[in-house]
């Protein structure tokens, strides 16, 4: 396995009256996982629990953490999520309370030495790598889609009104489509982020960049990035994981 170091920090924020980003750390490093939810009453929270609580513990029945083959890891992923998607739909069936509720999820499971990577909705994994900035999951949002049809420019987005509208995520059926994940080979110095849209709702990813790159101490840094998106203007619950590769 490689030699992770890590921070985490959720909070609930300025605006909201409760927490309903939710995220795991596996004790062995194995994966990290953020999840945000979304629901009337505590449906969200419930959403995020569920999807943080059952996908650890079916890629545990379908994945060897040590093996090198990793061939069947993205197919394993998807079915892990695909089982906390349905999960998470039939309680929003049978409970009134739950009805509607749904949740964002982004992962970096680590397999083999390597990284897999992805998502479903617009939490966000990002890697800093020789001083450059990559975002490694696509939002699935309506204004990512109207940037990739071309349509509005990466600028209008940011504040575009369909900004926060999802068309996939955990609690519907399109959730369970597959989570795009792709593999990482990870090198020493590197820093990896796996956060909420409340995050990049109060930074920009310049001064995402800065603050992932400024402390040698990721729980200090998890700490600060979650501080300059409150005082940015998120609106939103505040979560990150910052990982670093020793």
């Amino acid at each position: 396995m490689v030699a992770i170091r890590y921070g985490k920090v959720s909070i609930t924020g300025n605006f909201r009256e409760n927490n309903e980003d939710n995220y795991y750390v596996d004790p062995a490093n194995k994966y990290f996982l953020v999840a945000d939810g979304m629901g009337g009453q505590c449906a969200g929270e419930k959403a995020s629990q569920l999807a943080i609580e059952l996908i650890p513990q079916k890629l545990d029945e379908l994945i060897r953490f040590e093996d090198s083959q990793t061939d069947n890891v993205v197919p394993a992923i998807d079915e892990a999520v695909s089982h906390a998607n349905v999960e998470i739909m039939a309680l929003g069936e049978l409970d009134p309370n739950c009805r509607s509720m749904g949740t964002t999820i982004v992962f970096a499971i680590q397999v083999g030495g390597k990284f897999f990577i992805g998502g479903v909705g617009d939490s966000r994994v990002y890697l800093l790598r020789n001083n450059s900035l990559h975002q490694l999951t696509t939002d699935h949002s309506l204004t990512q889609a109207l940037v990739d049809a071309g349509t509005i420019t990466e600028e209008e987005a940011l504040t575009h009104r369909y900004k926060n509208v999802l068309y996939r995520y955990l609690g519907t059926k399109d959730g369970s489509a597959g989570t795009q994940a792709r593999q990482l080979e990870p090198s020493p110095k590197d820093r990896i982020i796996l956060c909420s849209d409340g995050v990049t709702d109060g930074i920009s990813d310049e001064k995402l960049k800065e603050l992932l790159g400024q402390s040698d101490d990721p729980q200090q840094t998890a700490e600060e990035i979650v501080k300059a998106a409150q005082e940015g203007g998120s609106k939103d619950n505040i979560t990150c994981i910052v990982l670093f590769i020793d």
